[in-house]
């Protein structure tokens, strides 16, 4: 299977995060690519419709998209400890955390393009003001969750630490450490994990 991603992606990472806890990450090849929303990229746009990584192409042809399917598939594939929960009560309030943590990245990846992409005289400060209060709402809701942040190993933990790594990466200047001290003992021990290690951004 080939996996198309970009390495500062957090969604990709949260990918490859899986792939590797689930040992399935020797099965897949590995092609890094780069999205912009300015920059068409054909090869991408060509195998999903709405251009965004990453994007896993199956041994028979069939392309998966986006990264929530993507695990969800790899995540059936092995016989390791599920990393989607199958008991109906803790499933849901995972696939709930999951998409909290999913929102977390959405936010901080736009308001990058945001800044990164458009140029300076053309930037919303309201707007990216907006989307950064989405984070720090999210990031409170996570903090004060101490079971979401504890027990097995599941997709919604993978998501947070990848979208806390994203705001190491691209928003120190947020300081979220300083606010949130559940989430920093979990970060800490996520990022000891080989996973993390080696899906670091650089």
């Amino acid at each position: 299977m080939q996996l198309i991603y970009a390495p500062t992606s957090p969604f990709s990472r949260k990918v490859r995060v899986l792939a590797s806890e689930t040992g399935m990450l020797p099965r897949l090849q590995l092609i890094e690519t780069a999205v912009l929303p300015v920059t068409l990229n054909e090869r991408v746009n060509t195998l999903n419709p709405l251009g965004k990584i990453p994007v896993l192409m199956l041994d028979g042809g069939e392309v998966l998209y986006d990264s929530r399917v993507i695990c969800e598939y790899l995540d059936s594939l092995h016989d390791r400890p599920k990393l989607f929960p199958v008991e109906p009560t803790r499933r849901w309030k995972t696939l709930r955390l999951a998409a909290l943590a999913d929102g977390v990245m959405e936010a901080a990846v736009i308001t990058r393009y945001e800044r990164a992409a458009r140029p300076v005289e053309r930037q919303w400060d309201d707007w990216i003001d907006g989307q950064l209060g989405k984070v720090r709402r999210a990031l409170r809701a996570l903090n004060d969750d101490s079971e979401a942040l504890r027990g097995q190993l599941d997709i919604a933990q993978i998501g947070i630490a990848c979208a806390l790594g994203y705001l190491d990466f691209r928003f120190p200047e947020l300081n979220w450490r300083n606010e949130f001290p559940a989430l920093v003992t979990f970060q800490e021990a996520l990022l000891q994990r080989e996973s993390m290690q080696l899906s670091k951004p650089v």
